[in-house]
Parts: C-alpha cells; structure tokens; sequence
C-alpha cells in the first residue's frame, strides 16, 4: 500500500506544467538580474546577450540567460502573458519535453541570429534581452500545425487565422521598430519563428495523421 502511495506521489510530482514553471523562471531571474545590475550597472555584460562580446569570445553564456531577462516591467508582462496563452496550447498539443526543447532552441537560435546580424552593422551599445524569441518560435510551430486557428492581434477586433497573423505580426512589430524608432529585437523574432516553423514541418511530415488531425481540431 505504501509502495503504490510513494509512485502516485511522484507522479504527481512530475506532472507539472512546464509553461507555468517558464514563466516563474522568468519573474524570478528578471527580479534578480534587475537587483544585480542597479547593484552593478557591469552586470549587464554577464546577463544580456551583446553581439560584440561574443564576437570577442567574450560571455558566451549569455545566449541562455538573455531568454531570461527583460528590458523593463511591461517587456515582461506583454512577453509572459503572450506566453501564457501560447506556450499553454503548444505544450498540451506536443508534450512537456518537446515544448521544453523547442521554447529552448527557439530562444537560443534567436539569439544566434541577432549576434550575426550584429556583425553586419556593429555596434558597442546593442544588448538584446527578452522571451519573444522563443515565444515566436511557439508561434511558428502553431502557424504550420493550427493554420487556421482564429487569433486576435493588436488593435484588430475580429479574429485572424494563425498561418495570417503571425508573419503578420513579424512585419507589424518590424513597422513599429523602424517607424516608430523602438528598440526591438527583431532578427531574433525572425530567428526563433524558423525554428519553430522548422520543427513544425518536422512534425507534420513525421506524425502526419495526428498533425492532420490536429489541424483540422482547430480549424
């Protein structure tokens, strides 16, 4: 009896929900990165992900840990709650370990992306901090497996079909950065959106009758 007790236990233990859990992490690191750099504005360089640095061989790390930190309050709640919504469907349509996996290589080829862009047009002070790389590339992995899943975007009152809004919203942030003159990161938005869109293909070429179905589930 007390064997069956200890394995129910440790399955609830591990049945966790690993979008819930990313978020945490997020708070947690973006409240502690935030002390450590009003403590030590030097610690910027050891946390955000600085494309000269790493040309210079220099806190190689910091591809991980830029996922973690953002700019400021509201770049966190915008990116959690987009997380919120869309990290919650991928992870109950593809499984814990997977959505782990591509939220992770999500993020970190999007930082790849801006670091080589950033040998392209150089410059000392561009950091990129933020989760909007990997959460894009969620987006991605949704655009190729719900297509016609209806979604809302900024300032538009009707619904929009997935495969529409999320290169959509790629070009719209791209508008805001340049017209507007805001810093956003968006090679890394466009480097985790091809990793998704990537391991979608895979997915639907590996799994066809399940991608099938689940396509049509939300169309």
């Amino acid at each position: 009896m007390n064997s069956v007790y200890q394995i129910q236990k440790r399955k609830k233990l591990f049945n966790f929900n690993a979008n819930l859990l990313l978020i945490i992490i997020n708070v947690v690191c973006f409240v502690l990165f935030s002390a450590l750099i009003y403590l030590n504005p030097n610690f910027l360089d050891y946390i955000a992900l600085k494309p000269l640095n790493v040309i210079n061989n220099l806190y190689l790390w910091t591809f991980f840990t830029s996922m973690f930190m953002h700019a400021g309050f509201f770049h966190l709640l915008v990116n959690m709650f987009s997380l919120l919504f869309v990290g919650n469907l991928v992870e109950r349509l593809i499984g814990r370990k997977r959505f782990i996996s591509i939220y992770i290589l999500s993020g970190l080829f999007a930082g790849v992306l801006f670091m080589l862009s950033g040998l392209f047009f150089p410059s000392e002070n561009v950091y990129a901090v933020g989760a909007s790389g990997a959460i894009f590339g969620l987006i991605g992995l949704l655009m190729i497996l719900t297509p016609n899943l209806p979604v809302y975007m900024m300032f538009i009152p009707i619904p929009v079909k997935m495969k529409y809004a999320a290169p959509a919203m790629l070009v719209l942030l791209w508008l805001v950065s340049i017209l507007g003159n805001v810093p956003v990161g968006n090679t890394a938005h466009l480097g985790g959106f091809i990793i998704g869109l990537a391991y979608g293909f895979y997915l639907k070429r590996k799994y066809k009758n399940k991608t099938k179905y689940i396509s049509k589930l939300f169309s």
